[in-house]
Formats: structure tokens, sequence, C-alpha cells
């Protein structure tokens, strides 16, 4: 019998265990033996794994997280890490591995290619869904939405103290949660990584923004969606400076790590079952060092190479949107 191994690494993301749970249903199904390493790469050096049958991924589709566990791993980057985790692999007999993570663990599964001749397929697993060559990775509607409810919730108290509030989501390279968030919330304004690639915001034309709405609407709350690390001091500096230019109460909302939690969206649980099942379907073609991903509904294979190296482009019709033709307060010439 053939067998196979499936971790997760890197940041957590709802819907990881619906992939879990595909793949080996999907193993199961095809007579194939699977086990599980917990902590990622961590126990890839520690032999840290579980056997793992239908039985094991009984309900846990809806759960967040992984079963598995995560974690980053430093001793993995070394040239004698990935050889001991050859040798692990080997030891056990195992045939190919899935890797359920970001660029970072796909990297990790490429330097492991240098020492291991076993098969090795990729699953993106990520709420930031900055992977090139795919539509959408595994947690980030997930996390839209877990951004959305928190805005719709500061929106009522907004409201009701006639209050700016600065939202500020996880990306801090890619802007694909902030502006989702954004469009689906109604915010005022929009604060991306790939805006301002060249400077952070000006400080005065925010605040003549907020001035401007307060012109047009009277006293109103307004909404400010940032992404974490954009502005030098972080939201809590941005809100103070905004507050002293403005003269109006500004409070910033920091939503951390509860955007990488919770039951993940059907969304995700669909995107999850699929690649996660095709997954071992491309270890018994033979594939080897892909990514499995979707574009346009379909299930593709991306080298691991083409995952990184550019960014990942924004949609360019949701941001003229916000920024140009949702923004009341600044109309065209």
């Amino acid at each position: 019998m053939r067998r196979i191994a499936i971790l997760t690494s890197g940041g957590d993301a709802p819907g990881m265990n619906a992939a879990i749970r595909a793949s080996v249903l999907a193993a199961h199904h095809f007579g194939l033996e699977i086990i599980g390493y917990r902590h990622g790469y961590n126990g890839l050096l520690e032999q840290e794994f579980v056997p793992l049958g239908p039985e094991d991924v009984n309900n846990i589709i809806q759960r967040g997280g992984t079963i598995l566990k995560s974690a980053r791993c430093e001793a993995f980057k070394t040239a004698e890490g990935a050889k001991q985790a050859a040798q692990n692999l080997s030891a056990l007999n195992i045939d190919a591995l899935i890797v359920n993570g970001g660029d970072g663990s796909f990297r990790g599964a490429l330097h492991l290619a240098k020492y291991w001749d076993g098969q090795i397929i990729g699953l993106p697993g990520t709420i930031d869904n900055d992977i090139c060559g795919t539509d959408a990775t595994i947690g980030y509607y997930t996390a839209i939405d877990t951004a959305l409810e928190s805005i719709d919730k500061v929106r009522d108290t907004a409201d009701a103290f006639e209050r700016i509030f600065l939202i500020e989501v996880m990306g801090r390279h890619a802007g694909f949660i902030g502006l989702s968030a954004a469009v689906c919330s109604g915010a005022e304004q929009v604060l991306l990584p790939e805006l301002y690639q060249q400077s952070p915001p000006d400080l005065h034309q925010l605040a003549a923004h907020i001035q401007k709405a307060q012109e047009v609407r009277g006293k109103c709350s307004y909404i400010m969606v940032i992404t974490e690390n954009l502005w030098p001091g972080g939201a809590t500096d941005l809100a103070n400076k905004l507050h002293a230019t403005t003269g109006i109460e500004c409070r910033p909302v920091i939503l951390g790590h509860v955007q990488r939690g919770g039951s993940p969206v059907s969304l995700d649980r669909m995107l999850a079952s699929k690649l996660g099942a095709y997954a071992v379907e491309a270890i018994l073609a033979g594939k080897t060092g892909v990514m499995i991903g979707e574009q346009n509904h379909n299930v593709v294979e991306v080298p691991f190479e083409q995952c990184w190296g550019k960014p990942k482009a924004l949609d360019p019709y949701l941001v003229r949107i916000q920024t140009q033709m949702f923004d009341l307060f600044n109309p065209p010439a």
C-alpha cells in the first residue's frame, strides 16, 4: 500500500481542517494509507505523526484552526534540517507529502525536494490570499466575513457617537481582506499597501476627506479600513493624529488574530474540500512540485516557483469603485 503524509504549516486558516478531511477521505477511497504530521515542519523533524482514517476526520469540516496544529520552524530551513526531514520520511516509507500553507510553506517544500525524491503537493492555506496561481486561498473568504461582522458592529456604535473608527485588518503585504471588507461594509476610506507602495498616506489628505464628509453629511460616523503595518506608528498612532487634526473623536479597532479563527464559511469549505481531494488524485497521477489551486472554478496545478515572485494583483475594478465611484465626498472635477 502506498503511504502519503500531510501537514499544516505557518499561520492557520479556517478551512484547513476541511482540506485535511478531504485528503483523508480521498486517500481512503483510493486505498492509500495516510498519516498526519503535527506542528508543521517541526513534526517532520521530530517524527511526530498520527495515523489518519475516516474516523479521525469525522465532524471536523466545520472547525477552524487545524487538528494537526501548525508552527513555524527555523531549524527546517537549514540543509541539515531538510536532510533530517527526508530521512524521517524515508524511514516511514512515505511516497508523497501534502503541504497546506502559504508561500513560506511552499518554499520549505522546495527546500525539502532538494534532499528527498518523494512527491510534494501544496495546498494554498492562508487568509491573506496572496498566493499567485489561484483565485482564492483556503481561509480567505472566512477572514472577510469575520472582518465584515466586526465592522458592521463598530458601525453601530460609530453612528451612535458620530465617531471616526479605524479598523485594522491583517494583510501587511496584501490588501485583499482590507479591500473586500471595505467594499462590503460601505467604509468611507480604505488604506491598502498596494495603494501606498512609495510612501505612507498623507495625514492632511486623510483628515481633509473626513472633514469633507462632515460638511456634506453633517456630524456622522466614518469608517476607515487600514491594513496592518501600513501607517508607521500603527492604527493607534494614526487615530490619535486624526483626532488632533480634525478635532473629531477617533478610535482604533485592531482585529488581529481573530481573523484567523472561527468556523469556515461555505465557500472555504467547498474550496478546501475540492483542493484537498484533488491533491490525492494529483499524487496518484505522479505529479510533484505543484500547488493545487482554482481558477475560474477549475482546478489547476501551479509549479511552486510560480506562486510567488510577483505581487498578486487586487481586482482593479473593486479598487476603482471603492476609491473613486463610491467616494461621495470627492466628486470628479
